[in-house]
């Protein structure tokens, strides 16, 4: 029986340990898909719960549990006390400085969510726990950080954060130990021949930058290195939440309808809602959050008709001033707090103008938020209603 045990245990440290190594094989999406799934079937028997998480009823009460953790008490990157942001596919609870750049690097790499601000889901909160907080993290991604190499703190440039967050998620330079081109370690016990060997190395590189040598890499790499940190070096000055609320006789592209959806684009940020099939007055009531980078662009909306076999048409597209909501929110923020709801300006809508009517700007419950219908340009007709509500850094 010993024996058996034995052998039981070191299985199961084998299949941990490939499952470790295959992590570095995934992309954020797959890796914080498979993370989920993995942590809703080790909790589906209450019998193998940890008596913690039976005691947990919903997932607020289980994010607040992980916040506190000893290592989520910092953020991952910088290291900045009471980090209020998540980066979902990797796990990590980082600072709102750091959540900017995790941002500019786009959803498809880092899906960033506030613990305070927004409504956490079953899954998300599995996916933080599954990672195993800060601690693990910086383990699997820091592992081969250089001797001479610096962190970045709480008080660095945006550059010297930039640089570091692209480096230790997007490309994972610091994943696997620089003196070997082969990124993962083979198990000896079950190591192929040689040619097998050379195979795998050759196909596991074929995934890219994730597992080239840093040390080592082309001048053509440093200059595509330098030229995507260039767009996310760049100060934030606050958050934009922009509920997508509805479209009003929005132009025909399909024989007698359209399936519309928003582009949002501010800065170098591009997020969009989901498609609403057959309609031209789709309602969406979908929040987007944006950072807010310095020096303030406008806003982008951008209408299309979602196609399968070819382009998406066109349906019209529209920009916002959101520096009049900033101005107000510093406002609010410098005075004293308004219990009450209070108007504190308003745009009025004219003829040619993009303001199909006038817009308030107002706070409501301490929050700044500006109400408005737009008129889509550069197309036949439609409008969009949204309301956009300004988060000061500060928060």
């Amino acid at each position: 029986m010993h024996r058996q045990d034995v052998r039981t245990k070191e299985a199961e440290e084998e299949r941990m340990e490939e499952n470790n190594l295959l992590h570095f094989l995934d992309s954020p999406n797959a890796h914080y898909r498979r993370k989920c799934e993995e942590y809703v079937s080790a909790h589906d028997d209450e019998a193998h719960c940890d008596a913690s998480d039976v005691d947990l009823a919903n997932a607020r009460e289980r994010l607040e549990h992980l916040l506190k953790q000893p290592a989520n008490k910092f953020c991952a990157d910088c290291g900045t006390p009471d980090p209020k942001w998540a980066a979902l596919p990797f796990g990590a609870l980082i600072c709102i400085k750091c959540s900017g750049t995790h941002r500019s690097l786009g959803v498809h790499i880092s899906k960033v969510i506030s613990v305070n601000l927004d409504e956490w889901t079953d899954e998300e909160v599995n996916c933080l726990a599954g990672s195993g907080g800060n601690a693990t993290v910086n383990t699997r991604y820091e592992a081969f950080l250089p001797e001479n190499f610096k962190k970045p703190r709480h008080d660095c440039t945006t550059e010297e954060r930039c640089n570091f967050i692209r480096k230790k998620y997007e490309f994972q330079q610091f994943v696997t130990d620089p003196q070997f081109s082969c990124p993962l370690r083979l198990n000896t016990k079950h190591a192929p021949d040689k040619n097998q060997q050379q195979q795998n190395c050759s196909a596991r590189h074929g995934f890219g930058h994730a597992f080239r040598n840093s040390w080592k890499r082309k001048d053509t790499d440093n200059k595509g290195l330098k030229k995507m940190t260039d767009v996310g070096m760049v100060e934030f000055v606050g958050l934009i939440k922009v509920d997508i609320r509805r479209g009003t006789n929005l132009a025909v592209r399909d024989v007698m309808s359209s399936d519309p959806y928003v582009m949002l684009n501010l800065g170098h940020q591009t997020m969009k809602t989901k498609v609403i099939k057959n309609t031209l007055n789709p309602v969406w009531n979908e929040r987007l959050m944006l950072s807010i980078p310095h020096p303030v662009p406008p806003l982008k909306l951008q209408v299309f008709d979602k196609d399968t076999f070819s382009s998406d048409d066109r349906m019209g597209d529209v920009e916002v001033d959101i520096q009049p909501l900033i101005a107000a929110a510093r406002e609010h923020e410098s005075s004293a707090a308004i219990a009450a709801s209070v108007e504190v300006t308003k745009l009025l809508a004219s003829d040619d103008g993009t303001l199909a009517r006038d817009s308030v700007i107002s706070v409501v419950d301490g929050k700044v938020k500006q109400d408005i219908a737009l008129r889509l340009q550069n197309v036949e007709h439609g409008e969009l209603e949204i309301e956009l509500e300004c988060v000061p850094l500060s928060q």
